[in-house]
């Protein structure tokens, strides 16, 4: 088989990070994505809920018995302190069941993309990642701004108080290999991640001797 490429994939909110990476599960990688694990745990009976109710009390976990998720975002944005504990509890069962996918992903997929929105929050050096590549999809405050509130489920504030608990976009390009800058058109954005896709997929059928070769750019 093959040798398999992993992509660090991360951004901000409203970067496009997740059109970048169903544009490259389009062509065939395995996305792995963490929020998506975030909340198969935190939904009722979720293997995390028992944990965040020992942790946070009865009134974060709704009526149907899942997270609170308003509840909590609204907490962990005011509170750093609760978002540690929060992510201290969530941060290992994800991590666990991502392995448990990427071990099961198809044979035939070359490229395992690994979603992480928060991958430049954890404090790791570039060298203490376990990927092949980070790419990360940047813009500007005002494009984070402009695609959150359009998706009208948050208020500016909410926004605003999102923007600024995460890392700020000079942590995020300190760890990438490569960049993608989405602040022009989706089509635009498309083409730059098709040419990425076939330098990753390259890079797969190469010796595991071979670098990664990166072009991504504005």
């Amino acid at each position: 088989m093959a040798r398999r490429v992993r992509i660090g994939l991360t951004g901000g909110i409203g970067s496009g990070k997740s059109t970048v990476a169903a544009r490259l599960a389009g062509h065939g990688a395995t996305v792995i994505d963490n929020d998506a694990i975030a909340r198969e745990l935190t939904v009722a009976g979720g293997a995390a809920i028992g944990a965040i109710r020992a942790a946070f009390g009865g009134e974060m976990i709704d009526a149907a018995g899942a997270l609170d998720r308003a509840r909590m975002r609204a907490l962990v944005f005011r509170d750093p302190a609760a978002r540690l504990r929060l992510e201290d509890i969530l941060h290992p069962m994800i991590r666990e069941r991502a392995a448990q996918r990427a071990a099961g992903a198809p044979q035939d997929s070359p490229v395992l993309v690994f979603d992480i929105p928060l991958l430049a929050e954890g404090g790791q050096a570039r060298a203490q990642l376990d990927f092949d590549r980070v790419l990360v999809v940047d813009c500007p405050i005002t494009c984070q701004l402009a695609r959150a509130l359009g998706r009208a489920t948050m208020s500016i504030e909410q926004v605003r108080a999102a923007i600024a608990s995460q890392a700020g976009r000079g942590a995020r390009l300190a760890i990438a290999d490569d960049v993608l800058v989405n602040a022009g058109s989706i089509d635009a954005l498309h083409d730059r991640v098709d040419r990425l896709w076939q330098i990753y997929r390259a890079a797969a059928t190469a010796s595991s001797a071979d670098p990664v070769i990166s072009c991504a750019g504005p």
